[in-house]
Formats: C-alpha cells, structure tokens, sequence
C-alpha cells in the first residue's frame, strides 16, 4: 500500500522557512516517525534553547552549517553533507543556529521512541559527511545516514538513505518484512513505483517488498523506514510521551 502526502510550507522556530511533512493535520505521524522538516533558514534565525524528550532526532544538512549547543556540555558545528543526532530521552535541552552568511538548508526527522526507553539519558552525536559510507553506481549516488556501516547510531532500528539520481538513473530499495516508512522528493520530480512525484512529495509505503526510483532528470530522494513500536504516540510541540 502506497499513499502519496505533500509536506506544507510553514515558519518554525525563530523565522524558519520550513516544508513540513508531518505532524499536519491528517497525518500526525507514521509509527516510528513523528516529525519530517525540509528546513530553510536564513542568518539571523533559528531555534534558540529548547526543550526535548521523549524521541530521537536526526538533523542532516544539504548545504551551509549549524551550531548545536546542549545542557549536556555539548558544543559543536554541523556542516554541509554532515549530521547530528540527539537522543532527547527523559529530557534536554538545546539550540540550532546556523554559522552562515547564505542560507542553510536540511532534513530534521524525529524518530519515536518505545516506551521502555522514554526515560534514557539523553545523548548527542555529531557525524560529519565523509565518514557515512557512500556508494556510486548506475548515475547515482546513495549515501546511508542510518543502518549498514554508518557510524550514526540510534536505539531503534530503521534505514534512513540520501540518493541522489542522474537523469535516467533508477534504483531499487528491497524493504524488509515489517517495516514501513516513506520516500521524501527533496529535489527534482521522479517516478515511485511508475507514480510521477514532484519535489515536496511523498509516498508513504506499508507491506512494501521492495521500492523503485526512476528519474529522467537529475532528482534527490530520501529514504526512511523501519519497523512500528504498536504503541500510542502523545506529541505536542517538543514532546513525545
């Protein structure tokens, strides 16, 4: 079963250009996933201190830079191609500012967390881009965020991939048993399973084998899924209980 959602354009933290896939109305999240932001922020904005708990959060950067400080003693600078990961747990709280004097642009993915591990202590990894494993193949390039080799590493277990298609490349994604997730078009209109898809786009898959990407022109897809808690999902602004 595929469903195609379109993210909605949208202001978030202190003046940021957001296209928002979910939480919206109609689709407040996709068991284990619970918030998806194509993000856009200009010097001068940002988040300033926060506070999170309850998830998991990935912040991965197209281009431009952040600046992640946390109540944990974390200080650090997120650049283009990199990522940074916080695991929310039981509580924290922290800022994203970007370092640039252009516009900064990413994905941030808020991952649920299951019940059991709702109280964990919270935690922070920043990764930079050369060190996920990166493949170029058939006109594409596919770089793992989460899953194979990649040293990003969160407490649940889902696949999380940049692709990034040459004009008449395709690609195929075999997904496992039990799983579900969705195929973001950050860039460019490919075809989903022979469906034509444009940029903001998505096709939310569920009891899905396996994917298939074309392009005739150059696009970037991103990859998530993984496998359902079966468990309520309570969130309201920076918190999932």
């Amino acid at each position: 079963m595929i469903k195609r959602h379109r993210a909605l354009d949208m202001k978030e933290g202190k003046g940021v250009n957001v296209k928002r896939l979910m939480p919206v109305s109609g689709l407040r999240n996709y068991d284990p996933f619970v918030l998806w932001d194509d993000f856009t922020v200009t010097p001068g904005n940002g988040f300033p201190d926060h506070p999170h708990r309850g998830f998991e959060a990935i912040t991965y950067l197209y281009s431009g830079s952040i600046k992640h400080t946390d109540n944990l003693g974390n200080s650090s600078t997120v650049t283009s191609g990199g990522a940074q990961r916080f695991t929310a747990g039981k509580g924290i709280v922290h800022s994203e500012m970007p370092n640039e004097e252009s516009p900064t642009r990413g994905i941030q993915c808020w991952i649920n967390l299951p019940r059991r591990l709702k109280q964990v202590e919270p935690e922070y990894q920043q990764v930079d881009a050369e060190a996920f494993p990166t493949h170029e193949k058939n006109d594409m390039k596919i770089k793992v965020l989460v899953g194979d080799n990649s040293p990003l590493k969160i407490k649940i277990a889902i696949r999380y991939l940049d692709v990034e298609l040459n004009g008449g490349a395709s690609y195929v994604e075999k997904i496992p048993s039990g799983m579900r997730g969705f195929i973001y078009v950050a860039d460019g209109d490919v075809a989903i399973n022979r469906q034509p898809y444009r940029s903001g786009e998505s096709a939310f898959f569920d009891g899905e084998d396996k994917i298939k990407i074309n392009t005739d022109k150059p696009g970037r897809v991103m990859i998530a899924y993984g496998k359902p808690h079966g468990e309520p999902i309570i969130q309201y602004g920076p918190y999932v209980d």
